[in-house]
């Protein structure tokens, strides 16, 4: 590891807001990065990592602490245990698309929806990142991670991250603390053997214009999500204004299917698939030949933040008077940087947004970004 001058994080974020730090370290190697850890940890002074700064919203004042950068990158081929398959091992500090890339480039399949996500690959899994209905939790296998409270390095499979919709238990939820205060080092995802793919989610195929279950190439997937992603300012771009944020500021609400019935017929939504491998045990002594029927519950939906807000009356492009941040004027989900806002700027308009959708629809958006010094 190396001590740098501290950088203002408003150039290392996407977004563009916060101070430089009290203090910088850098590592580009796993060994650096276990060895920058453990030494702030012995400090007990304030830290967070930093990766590709795609899913942070960082606060006005300078952070009283260690910010340490995650260089690390590399990828390694592993067999699979199961036919037709192979295992990628990434470093944390890896281009999570350049990652996608290099899987759709070698013909292995379950990424290439995900293609454009900005960020690194060690915070994939902490985010339980996904897109159009692709979910890093379907291919992810393991991490290897150093927990905070030991300083132990140690391989965790992807069963015990507790991945569930945009979070895991490696998470910093907003007003709260992570289950496990844990850094990820590398991650290990199992994939298809395969240059091309039959695109069965509703949300892939409506985003790819599909209307037939013919195979299709993954080179034709990852650029046509590109090109999608590119539409709504979902691509980094520094000419681009659309494109200084953090994507997808609050996440798609998840309802009980009784609320989503409340919601105007009109409103985008999509089941969350409930649990369709749960088993039943019916103790020997007890059985006697049949088989109950199984209760099913009726599963949670996922409803379209983006049409909450458009219908609360925030249109793409909207902003509070003499500020400089704004919903992006082509994806009303995403809060912008129009140029040297500051994180309140940002603030005050997501505080904003979330009081007109729960005025209008009773729901609380919770910001998808992980909010360092800044409260909502």
């Amino acid at each position: 590891m190396r001590d740098i001058d501290p950088i203002r994080l408003a150039q290392l974020t996407t977004l563009r807001t916060g101070a430089a730090p009290e203090r910088m370290l850098e590592a580009s190697t796993t060994a650096e990065l276990v060895e920058a850890l453990r030494a702030t940890w012995a400090a007990r002074e304030p830290w967070f990592v930093l990766g590709g700064g795609s899913n942070l919203f960082v606060g006005d004042a300078p952070f009283d602490g260690t910010v340490i950068r995650v260089r690390t990158e590399g990828i390694e081929e592993l067999p699979s245990p199961h036919v037709g398959r192979i295992r990628l091992r990434a470093q944390a500090g890896h281009g999570w698309d350049d990652l996608v890339a290099y899987a759709v480039e070698h013909g292995y399949a379950g990424l290439e929806a995900m293609s454009g996500i900005p960020g690194t690959v060690g915070a994939a899994p902490v985010q339980n990142i996904g897109a159009y209905g692709q979910e890093i939790q379907e291919t992810l296998v393991e991490v290897e991670l150093i927990d905070e409270a030991t300083g132990e390095v140690s391989t965790v499979p992807a069963s015990e991250l507790g991945l569930g919709f945009r979070t895991s238990v490696l998470k910093h939820h907003y007003g709260g603390e992570p289950l496990r205060r844990a850094v990820i080092l590398s991650i290990t995802v199992d994939l298809f053997v395969a240059g091309e793919r039959v695109v069965r989610g509703e949300q892939l195929r409506r985003a790819l214009g599909l209307d037939h279950e013919a195979p299709v190439a993954l080179g034709w997937v990852r650029e046509r999500i590109l090109a999608t992603r590119a539409s709504k300012g979902m691509l980094l771009d520094d000419a681009d204004p659309d494109t200084h944020s953090v994507g997808s500021f609050f996440q798609n609400a998840i309802v009980p299917e009784s609320v989503a019935r409340a919601l105007p017929p009109e409103c985008p939504r999509w089941p969350v698939a409930p649990d369709l491998d749960a088993v039943t045990v019916i103790p020997l002594a007890s059985y006697d030949g049949l088989v109950p029927q199984t209760k099913t519950e009726a599963s949670d939906v996922k409803v379209s933040a983006a049409w909450l807000i458009e219908q609360a009356g925030i249109r793409k492009g909207f902003k509070l008077p003499r500020s400089r941040a704004s919903v992006s004027t082509k994806h009303a989900l995403a809060l912008t940087n129009r140029g040297g806002a500051t994180a309140g700027e940002v603030a005050e308009l997501a505080r904003f947004i979330q009081s007109r959708v729960h005025a209008e629809f009773g729901l609380v958006l919770q910001p998808e970004p992980v909010l360092v010094g800044v409260e909502l």
